[in-house]
C-alpha cells in the first residue's frame, strides 16, 4: 500500500495525491461476474429530481461480490487483486476447486496464489471466514454479519476493521470501527484481517472535476439560500442562519436522532465516540 504525490504540471495536480495501486495485479475484470449498473441521476420513475446533487459520472459495471462466503470447506485460490469502482476497498477473485469463480472483499496482505477457505475448521488466517465462536479472542476481523447467513454488513470499507473482545453464552462482544462495542451472535461469520486499501483516507482529489467524474454535482451551502429554500437561508450579507440544521429542520452537530426504543439498543454495550 502506498500513495504518490504528483508533480504539479497542471493546477489540478498541485495538491493531488493518488493511490499507488501496488496491490492491484490486473486491470481486466472477470466478465462472468459483471452486471450492468444503470444510473438514476437522482430522478425517480417519473423523471422528477428526488435527490439533489447527483448526476453525470463515469459509466460503471457492478462486480457481483460474495458477502456470504457460503461455500464452506471448499478451498479457493486467489487469482487476482482488482480495483472496484463501486467501493473503496479492493476485491479479490477466488478460483474454487470445483471450478466456480467469485469476487470477495480483499484483506490487507492477501496475495495472489494464496489459498483461503470458509466454514467450520478453517484456520484463523487472513482471508478465511469463520463463525465468531471459532475465532480467537483479540483477533482483528472485518466483513462481519449481524444475522447468521445474512452476509457481511459491518466493517467492509477500505482500511476498516473490528476486534473480537469477548464471548459470553450465545453472544460475542465486538468493538466496531466507530468505537461502539456491540453484542453479536457467535453463529455470525466474520473474515480475518483488515480490509485492503487502507491508504484510501490519504488521497486528495485535487480538483472539483474529479467529483463530477464520481457522479457528484456541486452542492449549494444552506447559508447562501433564501429563507424559502432552507431554515438557514436568508439574512443580509454573510449572516449565518441560526443553529445548524437540515432542510427539514432537524438539528445537526450533536443532536441525536437514534430512537430510544430501537430494538437493537439492548445489544449495544458502549456507544460510539461522539
Amino acid at each position: 500500500m502506498s500513495v504518490r504525490k504528483l508533480k504539479p504540471i497542471t493546477p489540478g495536480q498541485r495538491f493531488r495525491v493518488v493511490n499507488g495501486f501496488d496491490a492491484i495485479t490486473t486491470d481486466k475484470p472477470e466478465k462472468s461476474l459483471l452486471v450492468p449498473n444503470k444510473r438514476s441521476g437522482g430522478r425517480n420513475s417519473q423523471g422528477k429530481m428526488t435527490m439533489r446533487y447527483i448526476g453525470g459520472g463515469h459509466k460503471k459495471r457492478y462486480r457481483i461480490i460474495d458477502f456470504k462466503r457460503d461455500k464452506h470447506g471448499i478451498p479457493a485460490t486467489v487469482a487476482s487483486i482488482e480495483y472496484d469502482p463501486n467501493r473503496t476497498a479492493f476485491i479479490a477473485l477466488l478460483n474454487y476447486q470445483d471450478g466456480e469463480k467469485r469476487y470477495v472483499i480483499a484483506q490487507n496482505g492477501l496475495q495472489v496464489g494464496q489459498n483461503v477457505v470458509s466454514g467450520d475448521g478453517a484456520a484463523p488466517e487472513i482471508g478465511n471466514t469463520l463463525a465468531l465462536s471459532q475465532i480467537p479472542l483479540g483477533t482483528i476481523i472485518s466483513c462481519i454479519e449481524l444475522h447468521p447467513g445474512q452476509g457481511a454488513v459491518l466493517a467492509r470499507s477500505a482500511g476498516a476493521f473490528a476486534q473480537l473482545m469477548a464471548r459470553d453464552g450465545k453472544y460475542a462482544t465486538v468493538k466496531l470501527p466507530s468505537g461502539e462495542s456491540r453484542m453479536i451472535l457467535v453463529t455470525c461469520a466474520a473474515t480475518i484481517g483488515v480490509v485492503s486499501n487502507s491508504d484510501h483516507q490519504l488521497l486528495v482529489s485535487g480538483k472539483a472535476g474529479r467529483s463530477r467524474w464520481l457522479g457528484r454535482r456541486p452542492r449549494t451551502r444552506p447559508v447562501v439560500m433564501n429563507p424559502v429554500d432552507h431554515p438557514m437561508g436568508g439574512g443580509e450579507g454573510k449572516s449565518s442562519g441560526g443553529h445548524p440544521r437540515s432542510r427539514n429542520g432537524i438539528p445537526a452537530k450533536g443532536f441525536r436522532t437514534r430512537s430510544k426504543t430501537k430494538a437493537s439498543n439492548k445489544y449495544i454495550i458502549e456507544r460510539r465516540k461522539k
